[in-house]
Formats: structure tokens, sequence, C-alpha cells
């Protein structure tokens, strides 16, 4: 299954994520897009600012429960409280990003 990061296109890391990154990964997973995909977009900028992430681990962790090993945030595949709150702070940034 491709990746949207087929669009990372072999960079070492993203820093931040695009609008048009967001569409094109539910694009291209044939998923519908059912949110605003310029507020998923600033809420994953936003965290990944915040913990010092990459924007793209960021938004595989909430998109598609990936863990982000690193900040520990999955433990036998349930999420830890760190990946809890990371998705709870990404929760908070995206309903700012929607005012």
């Amino acid at each position: 299954m491709p990746s949207l990061f087929n669009l990372r296109i072999k960079i070492n890391k993203m820093t931040t994520l695009t609008a048009k990154m967001v569409k094109r990964y539910f694009k291209i997973n044939n998923l519908e897009l059912r949110h605003n995909h310029k507020a998923l977009t600033k809420a994953t900028n936003a965290v990944a600012l915040r913990y010092s992430f990459d924007a793209y681990d960021i938004f595989m962790l909430v998109i598609e429960n990936r863990p982000i090993d690193s900040a520990h945030t999955h433990s036998y595949g349930f999420q830890t409280s760190n990946g809890r709150e990371i998705i709870n702070r990404f929760s908070i940034e995206y309903k700012k990003a929607l005012k």
C-alpha cells in the first residue's frame, strides 16, 4: 500500500506538512477525507513543533495509530500515556484550527 510519503521523496525527514500532502495521502490510500485538511495540517505542525517530533510521525500516529518509537507512544500495541498526551494535544490544536 503506497504511503503518503512516497511524497517523502527520499528526504531524510520532513519537518512540516502541507495541506496538499494531507489531501494526497487520502487520495493515494483511497480514503475519504471527512475532516478539514487545512486544520489537520495546522494541528499536525503545531504538535510536531511543541514536542520536537517530525510532522510525518505525528500525522501517522494520529491517522494510522503508527507508533513513534523515540517517544514511546505504544507498548505491546497499546497507546502509552505519552501517546495519548500527543493525540489529545492534536485534538486540542485541531479544534483551535477550526475556529
